[in-house]
């Protein structure tokens, strides 16, 4: 049985343009209420749901209208102030509150914004409650009596209690001192959070990203655009570089030389590291775009690999399904299940500097250890979503171009979730002739949605 489309709802939240439908204050205050209808339980208990947000300056305007929308349900808030997602996961979990909200866009640029939705246990919604929430926003907002309004409240020590948890996830016997990082934190998130846990590991800090001023979230800073913080690292000669985006569930990294280190070399390095020391950890969830590098890799280290259709929610799933505490994407969306819930890019960033720590090797050689594949994407633009499994032309070049490849590279075509675009990946041990079986199959997938 086919499931029901969502309304509102992709794969990690509500995300959109501030002022279009459904990012407005409107739409803001009947989500809250309808959270609120959700998680209110019938007990002599007041009920609470948390509210953090990025710093986007589109968020005081929409965590004003949540906050009333959940009072006029019922429910008491607490705020966060601006907070990494990952930190809203983790006071969701140890404040027990319902809920947890994320006012975010993540990666995004400020004239965006969303919203993420934690449950009571720090992970992201199921699908059934994500559907029970659209049902309440099919119906009319009623406010519940008022000696039986929610109250908000706000919490003081947010800040400092994240950071002794993300400390809590390397032990205490582990020291940075001597480490000299530079720590960019697209103006996001992460600004007042992560220089503060490096800092107080003992390693020396220099910050860029850390000064927003709610426009320049993500702006040529952060995990998306490493190329700041590689110039900085030279600058500073610094050991390692560390970025994050706006609200601070993925990472990027940089060694010594400059180079950019991604998900799936962390992911690597983070694996080698729990085999070194005997942490039985199931093997390593990927996606569809984990480099081919990485599975190899992983299958020399006899670690199993399995893959999954892109976003963090599907390698959570399969993470959950077979038992296994490592995973991620290669945009550096990387989950330690054995350490937090969800996606952290500073718990992450903080296993990596654990394994250059217990290996007593620099960033540049763990990452020289798993030999990434030449990767070329082109995109395809169309018109409409369209099905290209069962076209014979487009299924005979892919036959061909897999048949050129072996057993030493792959095709993916995928839609894309955001873009009317196909993406067409080749992978492969020869740059140049991946660079040339990908764009002869772009051509043939181009001719065929024109058709």
């Amino acid at each position: 049985m086919q499931k029901k489309q969502k309304q509102y709802f992709g794969t990690d939240g509500i995300r959109g343009a501030v002022g279009t439908v459904p990012i407005t204050p409107d739409f803001m205050l009947k989500l809250g209420w309808a959270v609120g209808r959700v998680f209110a339980k019938d007990t002599s208990a007041r009920n609470k749901i948390l509210i953090g947000k990025d710093t986007r300056i589109s968020g005081y305007m929409f965590e004003a209208a949540l906050e009333a929308g959940i009072t006029a349900a019922g429910v008491d808030i607490q705020l966060t102030g601006p907070m990494p997602t990952p930190a809203v996961a983790y006071l969701t979990r140890t404040l027990r509150a319902q809920a947890g909200v994320v006012i975010s866009a993540s990666h995004n640029s400020f004239e965006d914004n969303g919203i993420k939705l934690f449950a009571g246990d720090g992970t992201k919604l199921p699908d059934d409650v994500e559907y029970a929430i659209e049902e309440q926003l099919g119906k009319n907002l009623t406010t519940v009596a008022p000696q039986l309004l929610g109250k908000a409240s706000r919490i003081t020590d947010a800040a400092g209690r994240y950071i002794e948890f993300c400390k809590s996830t390397v032990g205490s016997e582990l020291k940075f001192n001597g480490l000299k990082i530079v720590v960019d934190c697209a103006h996001g998130s992460t600004y007042h959070i992560a220089p503060s846990v490096f800092e107080e590991l003992g390693a020396t800090v220099t910050a860029i990203g850390a000064s927003p001023d709610g426009l320049n979230i993500n702006a040529n800073s952060g995990s998306t655009s490493p190329e700041e913080l590689a110039k900085a690292v030279l600058a500073e000669k610094a050991d390692i570089g560390i970025a994050f985006d706006g609200d601070g569930d993925r990472l990027a990294m940089v060694d010594h030389n400059g180079e950019v280190v991604d998900g799936d070399e962390i992911l690597y390095i983070i694996a080698c590291d729990r085999r070194r020391q005997n942490i039985n950890f199931g093997g390593v969830v990927g996606t569809a775009m984990s480099n081919l590098g990485l599975e190899l890799a992983l299958d020399a280290l006899d670690v199993p690999f399995a893959r999954t259709a892109v976003g963090d929610r599907y390698v959570m799933a399969e993470m959950l399904k077979r038992r296994w505490n490592l995973g991620g994407e290669s945009s550096g969306h990387i989950i330690c299940l054995d350490k937090t819930t969800t996606g952290d890019g500073i718990v992450s960033a903080l296993q990596a500097l654990a394994a250059i720590s217990h290996s007593d090797q620099p960033l540049a050689e763990l990452k020289s250890q798993m030999c990434k594949m030449p990767q070329s994407m082109v995109n395809v633009k169309v018109d409409n979503k369209i099905d290209l499994s069962s076209n014979k032309a487009v299924n005979s070049a892919v036959a061909e171009v897999e048949s050129q490849l072996g057993d030493k590279g792959r095709v993916l075509l995928r839609p894309s979730g955001t873009e009317p675009l196909v993406r067409v990946m080749v992978e492969g041990d020869d740059k140049d002739t991946v660079m040339k079986l990908a764009k002869g199959l772009a051509e043939v997938v181009a001719d065929e949605v024109s058709a």
